[in-house]
């Protein structure tokens, strides 16, 4: 069973809820960790309704070269679900129906580890953009309040969008 979607306003301690996680993580990580970890997610974004669950992404070499990470991040309290297993490794903590945490164990350089900076900052970095995000996710969570799959699917083409205009920007710059 999925967990319900609770939206709530921006709660100015997710940002030292992350940096709390992120030292322990880096203890826990550091064999597998090939760079910064990352405070990623609407709870990353400064005003940013979210789901009250700080997403980290934590930059590994590769899935493969991982493996043992996964035991490293259950020892910090982190359960493995094999979801989109082809391209991270997925936590979330403490438990399946009650999250406060993600954890995404990401190749460095992937086009995930990319796309997900990249929609982080474009959403920091306009808070049109951030806004036209909020409507949507009240929208999308009002709408499928018990399936978060299908929540998450529904933002696709915004993510799409932001990311789209973030290529285009940079080929103009070019």
């Amino acid at each position: 069973m999925s967990p319900s979607i609770e939206l709530v306003p921006y709660c100015p301690e997710w940002p030292a809820q992350f940096e709390a996680e992120r030292q322990v993580l880096e203890a826990a990580l550091a064999p597998w960790l090939v760079g910064e970890i990352q405070h990623i997610g609407s709870t990353s974004v400064i005003g940013l309704l979210a789901k009250p669950v700080i997403d980290i992404m934590a930059p590994v070499s590769s899935l493969q070269g991982s493996e043992a990470a996964i035991a490293a991040a259950a020892s910090a309290g982190y359960l493995h679900h094999p979801y989109r297993a082809e391209v991270m490794h997925w936590f979330c903590k403490p438990s399946p129906l009650v999250r406060t945490h993600h954890l995404h164990l990401v190749p460095l350089g992937s086009l995930l580890w990319q796309e997900r900076l990249a929609f982080r900052n474009a959403l920091r970095a306009s808070p049109v953009l951030a806004e036209e995000y909020a409507a949507l996710k009240r929208c999308l969570a009002a709408r499928f309040p018990n399936d978060r799959e299908a929540y998450t699917q529904a933002k696709t083409p915004f993510v799409l969008r932001v990311l789209s205009l973030g290529e285009s920007q940079r080929k103009d710059a070019s």
